[in-house]
């Protein structure tokens, strides 16, 4: 028999043949002037065409979204024209893409903004670290977004989304999830406004809803995702009253008509334990479309969601690193590679496009 994790499924207006999603994952090896991927990208992601959907590591919407040495853009001539060759090769091995679109907010520094300051709904610093190419920095005390800059950062997200289209991605990722600047506006632990963007729950959720609004203009919901992560407190996000903020976003969701939502079940890259009273399965109940499953799965975990319904598809991430073959892998049950966690982020070939597949290891 074969396993549901292992048939296609409908995600929007995107066909993916399996249920194995490759989740989104920081490595910090753009171009360093230019912030585009290059030619160890193309192999990097063809290598991975095999998961039924690819979701990119997070790409700024903007210079001002910029929160960590190396990443890459998706804003300029050049960054579109790199992830041109990346989307063209994934495309040839059979493989659907999706980039995330990803503005950091306050997780930044001042040196990766050309001095500037970080900006976010209010001016509350995340006290946490950020890498700016020579070391570990602690991130800038941010300044607040004036109400009427707020438009502007919307219109970024439209334009990612047409340089995305450009680039010949199957769709987007808007990246609402892990303490960057969409999530900073949904919690009231990073978001004081007393204008129209703060306060109520209506109020901290209209910035997500109007960049959901540009973007599907642009796209259309079929080829947009939504990624958050509603009990996480990555890059020190806290929230008052996390399950009614999040029933209200994911319920104000159905009405773009998203390809999907993907939830990070749990703290960020840890536990899977969520705060009292609060459900990821209540939320799921409340979305009409595709569900993603996401945060520390194994192989009888994903097996058993998709078997379930509990999900739609199940995301892996450091799984995909050491392993270009993953749903090969996952489908005859074969022994991972161990990862390199020194080679995680910055760097060239070596942990990053070196791994061998099934063919070419000793399993």
């Amino acid at each position: 028999m074969t396993e549901a994790l292992f048939t296609p499924a409908q995600l929007g207006d995107i066909q993916i043949a399996n249920r194995v999603v490759m989740a989104p994952l920081t490595r910090n090896r753009a171009t360093h002037d230019t912030h585009a991927p290059h030619d160890l990208h193309v192999t990097y992601y063809s290598q991975r065409a095999s998961a039924g959907l690819i979701v990119t590591e997070g790409a700024q919407i903007s210079p001002e979204g910029k929160g960590y040495a190396w990443t890459p853009g998706i804003y300029s001539p050049e960054q579109i024209a790199g992830w041109k060759k990346v989307t063209d090769a994934v495309h040839a091995r059979g493989g659907k893409i999706v980039v995330q679109l990803w503005h950091v907010g306050r997780v930044s520094h001042t040196s990766l903004l050309d001095g500037a300051d970080p900006v976010a709904p209010s001016a509350i610093g995340a006290g946490g670290r950020t890498f700016d190419g020579k070391g570990f920095v602690e991130t800038s005390v941010p300044r607040a977004l004036e109400e009427d800059e707020i438009a502007r950062v919307v219109d970024d997200y439209r334009k990612a989304a047409i340089a995305a289209d450009a680039a010949g991605f199957d769709g987007v990722e808007i990246h609402g999830a892990n303490g960057y600047l969409i999530d900073q506006f949904l919690r009231d632990g990073a978001n004081k406004r007393t204008d129209g963007y703060g306060g109520s729950i209506e109020n901290r959720t209209r910035f997500l809803f109007e960049v959901l609004e540009a973007v599907t203009g642009v796209l259309g919901g079929g080829r947009v995702g939504l990624r958050l992560s509603p009990f996480s407190n990555a890059n020190g996000l806290t929230d008052s009253d996390p399950m009614p903020l999040f029933s209200h976003a994911v319920k104000g969701l159905n009405r773009s008509g998203l390809a999907f939502l993907h939830l990070v079940e749990g703290q960020t890259g840890g536990s899977r334990d969520l705060p009292e009273g609060c459900s990821i399965d209540a939320l799921r109940a409340l979305f009409d479309g595709p569900y993603i499953a996401n945060n520390g799965y194994d192989r009888g975990m994903a097996i058993e969601a998709v078997a379930t319904g509990r999900a739609d598809a199940v995301a892996f991430g450091k799984p995909f690193i050491s392993n270009p073959d993953l749903v090969e892998r996952l489908r005859r049950d074969a022994p991972l590679n161990a990862g390199d966690s020194a080679t995680y982020y910055g760097g060239g070939a070596e942990g990053y496009t070196d791994y061998p597949a099934l063919e070419d290891a000793r399993v």
